[in-house]
């Protein structure tokens, strides 16, 4: 048995991130699929759990409690729980990841 979810192509000057919650289609985890411009990143916010993020494309900084890294294509990237946490595109091409939250909804709040 399997479940899908197709992709839809998003509305002009929607955003181009796609938000995923396993429980939509019965499955354990949860993950963001991220689309950003130059600049563009996350707000400071926090997890119950650890979020490991995976770079596809780009350039981006990973602000992880008082600690800062760079991250390139290829590389990835783990945030431990409960620890405030952000990431922002600082290149000049668009920045894909996919943010992988272990747990079949998404809880996060702003830190």
């Amino acid at each position: 048995m399997f479940s899908i979810r197709r992709h839809q192509e998003p509305a002009a000057g929607a955003s181009r991130t796609v938000r995923f919650e396993g429980r939509e289609l019965s499955g354990p985890v949860s993950l963001f699929l991220v689309d950003a411009p130059p600049g563009h990143g996350s707000a400071l916010h926090v997890h119950p759990y650890a979020e490991t993020w995976v770079v596809r494309k780009g350039e981006v900084e990973f602000t992880v409690g008082e600690a800062r890294t760079r991250a390139l294509p290829g590389d990835i990237v783990v945030a431990a729980a409960n620890v405030p946490h952000r990431f922002e595109n600082i290149g000049t091409e668009r920045l894909e990841i996919v943010c992988i939250h272990p747990d079949e909804t998404i809880r996060q709040e702003l830190a």
